[in-house]
């Protein structure tokens, strides 16, 4: 296929690796992917949009495009990290988008990673693709499917009260000098948590530096946003129980990207503590919105993010395929 791309009619649906074309064949998709972010849920995708014209025009994108009467209808790619797989992104033009052309695109990323024997593990988080829960997804066989939702709070209207902290202690800004005790008490805080089974990087230490690594440097989850980013330090023995990360996503529109307490402070207060420290600085910052993301099993936080004030705007899947 040609790097410049020629409408042609009545073409069957090609899957087309993305190596062969170039920034430009994906600029339509891109910016209606880009305007779906802003529009649906106010996340500025230039960032992620602008890193994928750069990975594709060095050829260095692993991951297929959907190609249809010679336009790009669709795209999805994947990143391979030691034993496992992450699939990136994945979306699918309105006029094209239904379940079987997802699918089909889930399908050509799924097959190069399968077959490589070093990876034990696929993981994917597709915010913006249609892939409903409890739709049918490939590979089902090794498939495991956790519902999340995303959330979001207008801090023009939250009151933001005060709770009760039932344990001493105090809340310090995130500093860098706090990332290795972060990484060990996220670790301990996932122990047997749901959201371990989601994201493998909560079951160790290493897993949990490389995680708040890429939160705090990568444009991933938005640009981190120190000051409104806290940790929660026990005041008898000064460790570190519990951290609120948040970054700006867009103009006036921060994202927690990241809240836990460790197992020994759940239930005391702490956690809402740090939560509400956060929202707070977000709104001393002109914020006018939050959101966030979690598990929709994990009732707990669900139940404490509708107390404060947030709302579930969007249902999506986390799939994980395993043991192929």
């Amino acid at each position: 296929m040609a790097a410049r791309l020629h409408p042609a009619l009545s073409r069957p649906p090609e899957i087309v690796d993305l190596r062969r074309l170039t920034a430009r064949d994906l600029e339509p998709l891109l910016e209606e992917e880009t305007a779906a972010w802003r529009d649906e849920i106010e996340w500025d995708f230039d960032k992620s949009a602008e890193l994928v014209r750069r990975f594709v025009d060095l050829r260095a994108l692993n991951g297929s495009a959907l190609v249809e009467d010679g336009e790009v209808a669709g795209y999805a790619y994947y990143v391979l990290e030691e034993n496992k797989a992450l699939i990136g992104d994945l979306y699918v033009r309105r006029a094209w988008r239904t379940v079987e052309r997802e699918n089909l695109l889930l399908e050509s990323a799924l097959e190069p990673i399968m077959a490589n024997s070093f990876i034990g593990r696929i993981e994917s988080q597709l915010m913006m693709a249609g892939l409903a829960p409890g739709r049918a997804a490939p590979h089902a066989d090794y498939l495991s499917v956790y519902e999340r939702n995303f959330m979001r709070l207008d801090l023009g209207r939250a009151a933001l009260a005060e709770g009760n902290v039932r344990r001493p202690m105090y809340i310090e800004k995130w500093s860098d000098h706090y990332q290795d005790a972060a990484a060990q008490s996220l670790a301990a805080a996932y122990v047997g948590h749901i959201d371990g089974r989601i994201n493998d990087q909560y079951r160790s230490t290493a897993g949990a530096r490389r995680f708040l690594y890429n939160i705090t440097q990568s444009p991933g989850c938005g640009e981190f946003y120190r000051p409104a980013s806290y940790v929660a330090l026990e005041a008898a023995t000064g460790r570190l129980c519990g951290i609120s990360l948040a970054s700006l996503v867009a103009p006036g529109c921060g994202h927690i990207t990241q809240i836990y307490v460790t197992p020994s402070v759940r239930g005391t207060g702490i956690g809402h503590a740090l939560l509400r420290q956060s929202l707070t600085t977000l709104r001393e910052a002109d914020c006018r919105s939050a959101s966030l993301t979690v598990t929709a099993a994990n009732e707990d936080a669900v139940t404490l993010y509708e107390r404060v004030g947030f709302r579930t705007v969007r249902r999506f899947p986390a799939y994980v395929w395993e043991g192929f």
